[in-house]
């Protein structure tokens, strides 16, 4: 079973890459970030007619979250992470598939910090950790994958110090992320590639992509039921080089069956 997470940074003005790249490399599961569409602009037929059955949680000009299954239909289980019922944000979406629980996210971005927007960042970090703890002690194999927006380790960013005060790297974000992990999730990126050099995202600016000047945002987080089945995960780094691609590339794992 392969299940990708792609920041798509606007679905339906680059539908053409997203289509071509499931064409290309038909995961079974696709957590999508970053629609900037509301509800009724979601390209539903065409997903539909490139083989694939959706859910989604739009929002007008911003955020947007939605997961494809090939073949088969994803059953919801929320839209929204619970803790606030005052956040309007479309940042997180969950369903069940083939057997297996999939959460999928949008973490803020939270600069500039400190400030109002790194304070919801960090809220909403306790909050999917409160909910993430609440998944591991159901018992279900879950995958909570999406941009996190936050570079866990020096080893995650280009030249790491000149991202010190920026929200995606201040100690408090790489704090929330390892208090996350430690409940007992497997970081399947780093689990088979521990010491590489992997990048997921590159600015538009300063030829970040030809410098290969990249952060790794874009996590992948199994529970235990699922750390004895992954046998491969990667980026598919190549689909960032295309014409009016996504400033992220799609990342994937690839799980062994039960």
């Amino acid at each position: 079973m392969k299940i990708a997470t792609y920041n798509v940074n606007g679905i339906n003005g680059r539908l053409p890459v997203l289509l071509r790249w499931l064409a290309e490399t038909t995961p079974d599961v696709v957590c999508l970030q970053e629609l900037k569409a509301p509800q009724e602009k979601f390209p539903e037929k065409a997903i539909q007619d490139a083989g694939y059955h959706a859910i989604w949680h739009g929002q007008k000009s911003w955020n947007g979250v939605a997961i494809l299954a090939r073949n088969e239909q994803p059953h919801e289980r929320c839209r929204i992470l619970p803790g606030d019922e005052d956040d309007t944000h479309s940042r997180y979406i969950e369903a069940t598939v083939n057997g297996i629980l999939v959460g999928c996210l949008y973490l803020p971005n939270g600069n500039p910090a400190p400030g109002p927007k790194f304070d919801y960042k960090l809220r909403w970090f306790e909050r999917l950790t409160s909910h993430a703890a609440g998944l591991l002690a159901s018992g279900m194999p879950v995958v909570l994958t999406g941009d996190y927006n936050v570079m866990p380790t020096e080893k995650d960013v280009y030249k790491p110090e000149r991202w010190g005060d920026d929200a995606l790297f201040r100690p408090e974000v790489r704090s929330a992320f390892h208090t996350l992990v430690g409940q007992g999730w497997t970081d399947a990126i780093r689990k088979l590639y521990p010491n590489e050099t992997i990048y997921t995202f590159w600015d538009y600016f300063r030829n970040a992509f030809g410098r290969n000047a990249g952060l790794r945002i874009d996590h992948f987080l199994l529970s235990p039921h699922l750390d004895s089945r992954l046998i491969a995960a990667g980026v598919d780094t190549s689909v960032r080089g295309w014409e009016k691609s996504s400033d992220h590339a799609p990342v994937w794992i690839e799980l062994a069956d039960n």
